[in-house]
């Protein structure tokens, strides 16, 4: 049997352990939609899980086709709906039961059985490493506690003092050999956010050395996510995130924003602080809870972290891992390593009084909408909140052009409508009106508050959220020509689709990514194609080429190269013409 057909085989058995089929149309509900509701949030939960297990089994599939941007996209979206999940609160037993074994299942996936992952996953590249490094110290059985002798690299006053050891010491050659590339990203990062992230720490008093945790937490990925749905470059869970203000909405997860995260992280320090009085403590807090911490101390009666023999492995590991990286970081040629030359993050703010389209936005500021994202990591959706003003990021020095080009557009142009009103029919329920909209069923619940996802009546009035711009009550049906190069996950990222509901609207099956240069394909789509598409670009292979170095100087995965190419190896000769897609 091929590999190939084991994966298949996988990802039905995969979708018939949770009762349904890839290919299976919208169940009619077990229950009359006029009944009252009795399921409240647990039905709104289970509602939740069943749209996550069809984003996985899309990613499956997409990985077994090695379209990565559809990869992404669907393991983006079960982490975004398990964050749900994490935000309405889990009461019931069952509820729970059902919520661990999806989350255990949907890590073991992602981490171990995706080809894609680890190439092209770069919101999840730090939490890769972590386990990574946390690999070395399995293996060795040397997490070093209790009389362990250190060699102080620098203990100065308002500073984290940093020593080392035989452990710290393997991280730093582990930095230094495999994870090398890794630590590279991060130093690229450190250069674009330590201009917006130091005088933050500096503002309530902190040391400087702290910026080092949002390195080992996200690697400086504002979008990072960990498989315990910590989000953001400080990593927090929603429930510590919203202690310290930070707000997740259907617009914006305040998590991904650079300032305002960074704002909450140093209010959390300075309380960790005031409880412990020592550093060390304080990290070992950030990884693993104050609780677990002052229960160690009491245990074990002393504040020093080395003898702290009781807390868990992975907190154990993780002051030497920071040690590792902040000594690296405080003398980078010492070790191998070059900070680059790299513009830091700069951008002007400009207020946006009611709710507006990207597109329009980032016409206005005369830039892409991709570089609108990147500049406000917060924004969930492909609009501004509708709540107010908004303080959106431009590019800088763009400020003055943006308010006359912005102003110039007529109200109903710029200005996004946000909802249309849905009449439910005879035969309707939530899945089939969400999949019409092309929205989530979960977010049909949350703007219309409805806790039971089976008690609608027909002739009910449903509010129905439009991911930015105006939308027409039919999305209009064209007819696309496949182009050299293209893939399922391109096209679907270009009409804001998914490849899944391509392959239903042209009848093709659900493992099918097959597609040829030429070919018409039927969409159905609202408003134009995003325009930010990648540049192509002819690339004629010289003498001591490789696909590594190709990929790395274009800023691109050998995957992608390959599959731009439709190479089944990766030799390439002398002459060879090979596609090249870029921004």
């Amino acid at each position: 049997m091929t590999s190939f057909n084991k994966i298949i085989i996988f990802v039905l058995l995969f979708s018939a352990a949770f009762g349904q089929s890839l290919s299976e149309k919208p169940r009619k509900p077990f229950m009359n939609t006029d009944d009252v509701s009795f399921l409240g949030t647990s039905n709104r939960i289970t509602s939740i899980l069943d749209e996550a297990k069809q984003f996985l089994s899309d990613a499956i599939i997409a990985d077994v086709n090695s379209d990565t941007v559809e990869v992404v996209y669907n393991i983006k979206k079960v982490f975004d709906l398990l964050s749900d999940v994490e935000q309405i609160g889990v009461r019931e037993e069952l509820d729970k039961i059902e919520f661990e074994k999806f989350q255990d299942d949907f890590v073991k996936i992602y981490t171990s059985r995706l080809n894609t992952i680890d190439s092209s996953m770069q919101f999840l590249s730090a939490d890769l490493i972590r386990r990574d490094i946390a690999k070395i110290t399995s293996e060795n059985e040397s997490i070093e506690m209790g009389l362990t002798k250190f060699t102080i690299i620098d203990d100065r006053e308002g500073h984290i003092p940093l020593v080392t050891n035989s452990q710290v010491e393997s991280y730093i050659r582990y930095f230094q050999g495999k994870g090398r590339k890794g630590f590279n990203i991060w130093l690229r990062r450190y250069v674009q956010y330590k201009d917006l992230m130091l005088p933050i720490l500096e503002q309530y008093d902190l040391p400087e050395d702290l910026i080092v945790v949002s390195m080992i937490e996200s690697g400086f990925d504002p979008k990072a996510v960990s498989k315990a749905k910590a989000v953001g470059l400080w990593q927090f869970m929603y429930s510590t995130g919203k202690q310290y203000g930070l707000d997740r909405n259907w617009y914006i997860d305040e998590r991904q924003d650079p300032i305002k995260s960074t704002h909450a992280a140093a209010k959390y320090f300075k309380d960790l602080y005031k409880e412990f009085e020592d550093w060390y403590l304080v990290l070992a807090a950030y990884n693993t809870g104050p609780g677990r911490v002052n229960r160690a101390v009491k245990l074990h009666e002393t504040s020093d972290y080395w003898q702290l023999y009781s807390l868990p492995k992975d907190t154990k590991n993780y002051i030497p891992y920071y040690l590792s990286s902040a000594i690296i970081l405080q003398n980078p040629e010492k070790y191998g390593f070059k900070i680059p030359k790299s513009n830091p993050l700069k951008f002007d703010e400009v207020k946006i009084e009611k709710s507006s389209d990207l597109n329009v936005l980032a016409k206005a500021a005369d830039t892409k909408v991709s570089t609108i994202k990147k500049l406000n990591p917060e924004l969930r959706q492909p609009a501004t909140p509708n709540n107010g003003p908004y303080t959106l990021n431009i590019p800088y020095g763009r400020k003055d052009s943006f308010y006359k080009k912005f102003n110039s557009i007529p109200d109903d142009e710029k200005f996004a409508v946000q909802k249309v009103e849905h009449r439910v029919k005879k035969g309707e329920n939530l899945t089939s009106i969400a999949a019409k909209y092309r929205v989530l069923k979960a977010d049909l619940q949350t703007i219309n508050n409805i806790t039971n996802a089976n008690n609608i009546r027909i002739g009910q009035v449903l509010k129905i959220p439009i991911k930015g711009g105006i939308y027409a009550n039919y999305p209009e049906k064209i007819i696309y020509k496949v182009k050299s190069g293209d893939q399922l996950g391109f096209i679907a990222e270009k009409y804001n689709t998914r490849a899944s509901e391509i392959r239903k609207w042209n009848g093709m099956k659900a493992n099918d990514s097959n597609i040829y240069p030429g070919q018409k394909l039927t969409l159905f789509v609202k408003g134009q194609p995003v325009k930010d598409t990648p540049k192509k670009n002819v690339y004629i292979v010289k003498s001591g080429d490789n696909l590594s170095m190709i990929a790395k100087n274009y800023n691109t995965t050998i995957s992608k190269i390959k599959s731009w190419n439709s190479m089944k190896s990766s030799t390439i000769y002398p002459g060879q013409k090979l596609t090249i897609y870029f921004e």
